[in-house]
């Protein structure tokens, strides 16, 4: 090929059907050995109507979830969940946070009632004793000052 001008590499190729069958399974197979997960914007599923999720019932207790303000101070009292066994998980915020004990939510003659009990510097044992006032939004009640030994009425309203 000296002379010529052509290089043994520029000679076409001949591509057959069984170039193409080896190609095609190489890019098949490579494409099914990818694991990478695809990046997308969609939102999760919803659950189904028949999975434990969406079977569970409702709690009773549901619209205390929220954040709740006392107007006097700026304090917040935030109820994150409620199950419907009536367990409360709860925060509390002056402004910012103090150890939330315990609390416990109970439907006594039809008022739901929260109780909850701080217990952090300056909070040694202080209490909220809580009613649900549904057509006010609002909670009101009583909170017992430990180090001071007395006890205040209080209402939070709903943070929207």
């Amino acid at each position: 090929m000296a002379g010529s001008g052509v290089s043994q590499y520029n000679q076409p190729v001949k591509i057959t059907t069984f170039h193409l069958s080896v190609a095609t399974a190489i890019t098949l197979l490579l494409t099914a050995c990818d694991k990478s997960k695809p990046e997308t914007d969609a939102a999760p599923p919803l659950a189904a109507p028949n999975t434990p999720e969406a079977s569970l019932p409702k709690s009773p207790f549901a619209g205390l979830v929220g954040r709740w303000e006392r107007p006097d101070g700026g304090y917040v009292m935030e109820f994150r969940s409620v199950d419907a066994n009536a367990k409360i998980e709860a925060a509390y915020f002056n402004p910012g946070p103090i150890r939330v004990e315990s609390a416990k939510v109970t439907n006594d003659s039809g008022l739901t009632k929260v109780f909850v009990v701080l217990r952090d510097v300056n909070y040694p044992g202080c209490t909220y004793d809580l009613t649900l006032d549904t057509k006010t939004d609002q909670l009101y009640g009583k909170y017992f000052q430990a180090t001071q030994q007395q006890t205040y009425d209080v209402a939070f309203t709903r943070l929207k």
